[in-house]
């Protein structure tokens, strides 16, 4: 959301028909926000969904066990905005938004709704439906990608060919609405996310679909513990090269390790800098880092997350950090951990600025933590600006949104 991502991750909420935002907050009381995930009340069954991406070429070169190299065309990516536009759109009238949400450095680029799917008697699947920001027409349209993710700049965007996981990634220009390039992957990937430069992406492959419900009508629920996650791609858009790597999911709680994750959809996001990539966990730290060859790393030093997030949760200027979801959240001073500012807002999701923040706020006097909607709020709480319609986020069909930079 930035999801992407954000993020970006919610899946269990939406697969147990727990309120989408409840089980953010469940999670970011050490959870997180915009791209899906939630706690299993019983068990700490965390589904994670992160915005990741993945390209791929044409033409197999194996390198070691690990890692397949494809080769492919590059591509010619449509340059940045410069200066990046910073004012305040809003869509209050309608949700899901018909017009361009944006504050600040961020945007709303797309969103996504979920749905379920009869598979068999007692099996289902949460199937996602996209809609992608429209340059032609300043809004959003629907889609029909299995999975999208919009790069830094609103220029392009990657999107994965279908409706579940995908062997074909393309690189959409947004405002001519045409494929600058298709790439075939030899393995089935289910999400897609652009490095914080714009320039590559990661992409997630699985063997088989992640977001999978066992049991009768609405008691269906995950299946703790049974990710199909196998490797992930990191695609050189400009240079036209893939290269694939395989990493398993992580184990669960029942494998008797510290650091786990029960989830079925184990998304991978990029470190802020783009050097690491990160895998989700159920557990505090919310993220494993690797190398872009997988090996494990060592947390970046300085790196502050809003959790389970691709988002900094340091503002631009390094003075001050988010705080996790309220309500009231606060905001504190990097350096001394003292309270800078309180909002009456449930979640704080992004920096717009040094001074003002895009957040969750609730309707009315928040008589309902579920009736909600984007704000911008400023750091001392004091100014608040509505920025999308309210929505009823326990209900089905409710629309959650990505944040990327502009």
């Amino acid at each position: 959301m930035t999801q992407m991502l954000r993020d970006t991750l919610r899946e269990w909420a939406d697969e147990t028909k727990v309120p989408h935002d409840l089980a953010d907050r469940a999670l970011r009381r050490r959870a997180w926000k915009p791209v899906g995930v939630a706690v299993l009340a019983v068990g700490l069954v965390t589904a994670i969904a992160v915005f990741a991406v993945g390209l791929r070429g044409t033409g197999p070169d194996v390198r070691d066990p690990q890692a397949t190299m494809r080769a492919a065309t590059g591509v010619t990516l449509p340059p940045r905005p410069s200066p990046a536009p910073t004012d305040v759109r809003a869509d209050t009238e309608h949700s899901p938004p018909v017009k361009l949400i944006a504050a600040g450095r961020m945007a709303v680029s797309a969103y996504y709704t979920t749905r379920r799917e009869r598979v068999s008697d007692d099996e289902q699947r949460l199937v996602y439906r996209w809609s992608l920001y429209d340059p032609r027409t300043d809004g959003y349209e629907e889609t029909s990608w299995a999975w999208v993710d919009v790069a830094p700049g609103l220029q392009v965007a990657a999107v994965l060919e279908g409706e579940l996981i995908s062997r074909r990634l393309g690189i959409l220009d947004l405002n001519t609405r045409q494929i600058l390039k298709w790439i075939d992957l030899e393995h089935p990937v289910g999400s897609v996310t652009w490095s914080p430069d714009g320039t590559k992406v990661l992409a997630t492959a699985y063997s088989g679909y992640p977001n999978i419900l066992r049991g009768k009508g609405d008691q269906a629920g995950p299946v703790p513990g049974s990710s199909p996650r196998t490797g992930y791609y990191v695609v050189d858009v400009e240079a036209g090269t893939a290269e694939y790597h395989e990493l398993p999911p992580m184990t669960d709680w029942r494998d008797n390790e510290k650091i786990f994750n029960m989830s079925g959809r184990q998304d991978l996001g990029w470190s802020l800098d783009g050097t690491l990539i990160w895998a989700p966990t159920s557990t505090t730290p919310d993220r494993v880092f690797y190398t872009l060859d997988g090996e494990q790393a060592e947390w970046p030093k300085g790196d502050r997350y809003v959790d389970y997030s691709r988002i900094s949760a340091l503002s631009p200027n390094g003075r001050l950090v988010l705080g996790p979801d309220g309500l009231p959240t606060k905001i504190t001073d990097a350096g001394t951990g003292q309270v800078a500012g309180q909002q009456r807002v449930l979640q704080l999701h992004a920096w717009a600025d040094d001074d003002n923040v895009i957040a969750m706020g609730c309707a009315g006097s928040c008589e309902s933590e579920f009736n909600n909607g984007l704000v911008l709020v400023s750091v001392d709480g004091q100014r608040m600006t509505q920025l999308g319609a309210n929505r009823r986020s326990d209900q089905d069909g409710s629309w959650q949104w990505v944040l990327t930079p502009r």
